[in-house]
């Protein structure tokens, strides 16, 4: 069963605590933390202390998503912060291999996420390695934005590769995931769906068993 990873960007940060509970007590097991640096993406959001800080009341997986240049530089403090998977852009890491290796070292899981007009050829030496491939359906940096359609077609393609090679990585999609979008990323062989405002927008229970009765008619 595909996993739903509500992401905190959507949230209200006046009930940021209350709502990442919720979730919990709703039977999500990941929570999506999405960290801009203004460089990489324009957006800022959020570091370290916040993470830190929602660490102390959740058993929920961390799945940290740094949308930073050169993320290299953050590993020692992400994990200090409780993060329990970093999640580095290809297109600004500059030695992905010992980022790669870095992250492990300090007790993480690894992600390599690229942008909707990357190419899988960019990570594919790096399958191997990684724990997770996270494939953006929308451009990094803000909230809101809707699926493109052309990057379901690298999900099928990385899930393919993992068959055939008996790799181990889980593949996620961020981005424009909704109720209506959701049958088609369903049916390429994801693991995990992001999902900032179709969970957070509204009320989150009916949000949640929403999108899990698509996941669910999709299987």
């Amino acid at each position: 069963m595909i996993q739903i990873a509500p992401s905190i960007l959507s949230a209200d940060f006046n009930h940021l605590g209350r709502q990442i509970s919720q979730v919990e007590a709703l039977d999500v097991k990941i929570l999506h933390i999405d960290v801009m640096d203004g460089m990489f993406v324009p957006s800022i959001s959020f570091g370290m202390p916040v993470i830190a800080s929602i660490r102390k009341n959740t058993k929920l997986f961390f799945d940290v998503h740094m949308m930073v240049q050169d993320p290299q530089r953050y590993v020692e403090a992400l994990a200090k912060s409780g993060a329990d998977m970093m999640t580095i852009h290809a297109e600004a890491c500059h030695c992905i291999a010992d980022t790669i290796q870095k992250i492990h070292d300090h007790n993480m899981k690894c992600g390599i996420a690229i942008n909707p007009d990357t190419p899988i050829s960019a990570v594919e030496s790096y399958l191997q390695d990684a724990d997770m491939i996270l494939v953006m359906s929308v451009q990094p940096g803000f909230g809101g934005q809707k699926l493109i359609p052309e990057t379901l077609d690298k999900i099928t393609a990385l899930h393919r590769l993992r068959q055939e090679n008996g790799w181990k990585y889980l593949i996620e999609v961020d981005g424009g995931v909704n109720a209506d979008t959701l049958e088609s990323v369903a049916r390429t062989g994801v693991d995990i769906a992001v999902a900032g405002t179709a969970v957070f927008g509204g009320d989150i229970e009916s949000n949640l068993k929403k999108l899990r009765g698509v996941i669910a008619d999709a299987s």
